[in-house]
């Protein structure tokens, strides 16, 4: 009866928040271990899933979150906001996965990496809070840092960015381009096959 308890408990919390709950935050309101709190969660994510409900719970780094299953999302949209969906240009998505894969890099580093400047991307990714100010590096002017929001986790239904897609090996070559290391290999089977066939 306890556990049931705990998880009405548990449910008011994230549907009045409105936000991420951090995982400390339901140990110490419940007074229960972190293995309890996500065990409780976890049973309480199948109950909804088999239940077939509009509500999810999502982890989100080191708490959770109530939200709406994304299927869901063009019956739900036009209720709050008539306004054109968000769209992200293809250099903000570009500055937006260098962040990721960089977490604390400074505005200058994004700018080498695309060869372009970047000022008007990240003020774009701060708005749509996708980005936020990470600090300041120890460095001549204090540049400022940047890595990505919960929301950007939300976004892409990541739980962290230890669950973004591995980057592809490279390599430079004679002319500083750089060269996949899936491309070298199929071009070094191609060279094999070549040699073999003279």
């Amino acid at each position: 009866m306890e556990i049931e308890k705990n998880k009405a408990i548990i449910e008011s919390i994230l549907f009045s928040a409105g936000r991420v709950v951090e995982v400390k935050e339901l140990m110490a309101i419940l007074e229960l271990s972190n293995e309890d709190i996500d065990m409780i969660v976890q049973n309480m994510k199948s109950e909804y899933e088999q239940e077939g409900r509009g509500l999810e719970i999502i982890k989100v780094n080191t708490g959770y979150q109530m939200c709406t299953k994304k299927e869901y999302y063009d019956y739900i949209y036009p209720i709050f906001d008539n306004r054109a969906k968000p769209t992200l240009s293809n250099a903000a998505l570009e500055t937006l996965s260098i962040i990721a894969y960089n977490p604390k890099i400074t505005r200058a580093e994004i700018e080498q990496i695309r060869g372009v400047n970047s000022d008007g991307t990240i003020y774009k990714l701060l708005e749509y809070n996708l980005i936020e100010e990470a600090g300041k590096l120890d460095a001549p002017g204090r540049p400022t840092l940047y890595k990505t929001t919960n929301e950007f986790l939300k976004l892409f239904g990541i739980s962290n960015l230890d669950e973004l897609p591995e980057l592809p090996k490279y390599r430079l070559d004679e002319n500083e381009q750089i060269v996949i290391d899936d491309i070298v290999k199929k071009d070094e089977v191609i060279e094999n096959q070549d040699q073999e066939e003279q």
